[in-house]
């Protein structure tokens, strides 16, 4: 048996931190990945230059009717609560998740971005913290044992926002238009709801034939 047959399946999981479902499989992708043995790739990005792509076709988070955005919020409750994961709404929505993406970044290359990533969405959606302030963000980092002032100069780098630009730009060539996203290989699963059948792609794929869409 070679190495590459050994190795673990990979699933790419595309996350923004403004986003309520990202919290939920953030919370839930580290639990369903380890039992099946898959490998987690932790890809956050922004979904703002995304859909100023597309004006007229915002997310369904951007000016819903009343009865939409209740409706959301709610769904959200009921998910955390099945996933145990705490929730309170944020009193300023949706949150500018840019300084904790450009971290995210930085405790990644360092092996603590599930940790950051986690905390993040935490103070976001369990806290109602501003996660755009970076005394809120530093002392995430600094909780996590980690020399704020060092990874906030870090994150600030030319280096660090060019890559969390060039994420983006992968994000939006490969067909990612929302959050949470999975990639297995080139199959994109869109959707918290769609975790699971994500992590069974992994495992065993369908053998399925080229998807031809016309118009």
């Amino acid at each position: 048996m070679d190495e590459a047959s050994t190795m673990p399946a990979t699933i790419e999981f595309w996350y923004e931190f403004a986003s309520p479902y990202s919290y939920l499989a953030a919370g839930r992708i580290e639990g369903l990945a380890a039992a099946k043995r898959l490998a987690i790739e932790w890809r956050p990005f922004l979904l703002g230059p995304i859909f100023k792509t597309r004006a007229h076709d915002p997310s369904p988070f951007q000016n819903p009717s009343p009865a939409q955005r209740r409706y959301r919020w709610r769904d959200v409750q009921r998910l955390c609560a099945a996933a145990g994961l705490p929730l309170r709404l944020p009193s300023t929505y949706p949150r500018n998740g840019l300084l904790a993406a450009r971290v995210a970044l930085v405790a990644i290359d360092e092996g603590w971005g599930p940790a950051f990533t986690r905390a993040a969405f935490h103070a976001n959606f369990a806290e109602d913290r501003e996660i755009a302030a970076p005394a809120v963000i530093g002392a995430l980092v600094a909780a996590l044992g980690h020399d704020a002032a060092v990874v906030l100069e870090r994150a600030a780098s030319p280096a660090n926002k060019e890559r969390l630009k060039a994420s983006g730009e992968a994000a939006i060539r490969r067909g990612i238009f929302g959050a949470p996203s999975f990639l297995v290989g080139e199959e994109l699963f869109w959707g918290n709801d769609r975790l699971e059948q994500a992590i069974a792609w992994a495992r065993a794929p369908l053998d399925l034939p080229p998807l031809t869409i016309g118009g």
